[in-house]
C-alpha cells in the first residue's frame, strides 16, 4: 500500500525543522490565493514566489518540485481542513451511537446539509483551488489529483456511506443494496444545485433559495430512500 497523505505530512514534520517547516506553510498559505485566482495552469513559478515575499530559488530549495509540489501541497493541506470540518459536521448532526428518531430525521438530515453547504463560504480559498481543478482537470498532474481525492472527497464520502448504513441498519433509510450510492445521491441533491449556482460559493444565494434547494434536495432523497 502507497504512503498517504497523513504518513506524509508525519514524515516532514519530524524531517524538517520547525523554522523550515514554518517557512513552507507561509509559501504554501500566499500560493493557496494565488492558485484560487489564477489556476493551477496561469500560475507562474514567479508569481507565487512574489506572493509569498522569496525568491524564486528558495520556492525551489523548499518546493524542489517546482508548481506542481506546491500545488499539491496546497491542495492536500486545505482539503484536509475542510475533511476535518465536514466530518465534525456529519458527528453533530448524526450522531453514530444516537440514531434520530423517525419523525426528526429529515430535520437532522437538513442541519447536515446546511453544514455542508456553509463551508462553501468559510473555506472559500479551498474551493476555489477545487473549482479550478474541475476546469483544468486536463492540465493538473495525475498525481495531484490523487492526492485531492485521497485528503478530502474520498474519507469523506465513506464516512458519509458509514452514516447512512447506519440510519439504514436503524430502520430510518432502505438504500436498495448500495449505500456508497446513496450518499453519493445525497451529497449530489444537496449540493449539487448550490455548487453551480454560486459557483463554488463565489456568489452566494440568498438565504430563502440556499434553504430551499436544501430542503427540496433533502426530500427529494428521502422520497428515494426512506424507510
Amino acid at each position: 500500500m502507497g504512503e498517504t497523505n497523513e504518513s506524509r505530512l508525519e514524515r516532514a514534520r519530524s524531517e524538517v525543522s520547525p523554522r523550515k517547516l514554518r517557512k513552507q506553510m507561509a509559501i504554501a498559505s500566499a500560493a493557496c490565493a494565488v492558485f484560487g485566482r489564477e489556476g493551477y495552469a496561469r500560475a507562474s513559478v514567479d508569481a507565487l514566489a512574489a506572493a509569498a515575499d522569496v525568491s524564486t530559488r528558495t520556492l525551489y530549495n523548499h518546493f524542489p518540485g517546482g508548481k506542481a509540489q506546491l500545488f499539491q501541497t496546497v491542495v492536500t493541506w486545505t482539503s484536509s481542513e475542510v475533511r476535518d470540518a465536514q466530518l465534525a459536521r456529519l458527528r453533530a448532526a448524526l450522531d453514530p451511537e444516537h440514531p434520530p428518531h423517525p419523525g426528526d430525521l429529515e430535520r437532522d438530515l437538513v442541519l447536515l446539509a446546511r453544514g455542508f453547504s456553509g463551508l462553501l463560504t468559510e473555506y472559500a480559498n479551498h474551493f476555489a483551488l477545487v473549482r479550478h481543478i474541475h476546469a483544468e482537470a486536463d492540465h493538473v498532474p495525475p498525481e495531484v489529483l490523487e492526492a485531492w481525492h485521497e485528503a478530502g472527497p474520498e474519507p469523506v464520502g465513506r464516512a458519509v456511506t458509514e452514516a447512512m448504513a447506519r440510519l439504514e441498519d436503524a430502520g430510518l433509510l432502505n438504500l436498495h443494496g448500495d449505500a456508497a450510492l446513496a450518499a453519493g445521491h445525497f451529497t449530489a441533491l444537496i449540493s449539487h444545485s448550490i455548487i453551480q449556482r454560486t459557483h463554488y460559493g463565489v456568489l452566494p444565494l440568498p438565504a430563502a433559495e440556499a434553504e430551499r434547494l436544501i430542503s427540496g434536495g433533502v426530500s427529494a432523497f428521502l422520497r428515494a430512500y426512506g424507510a
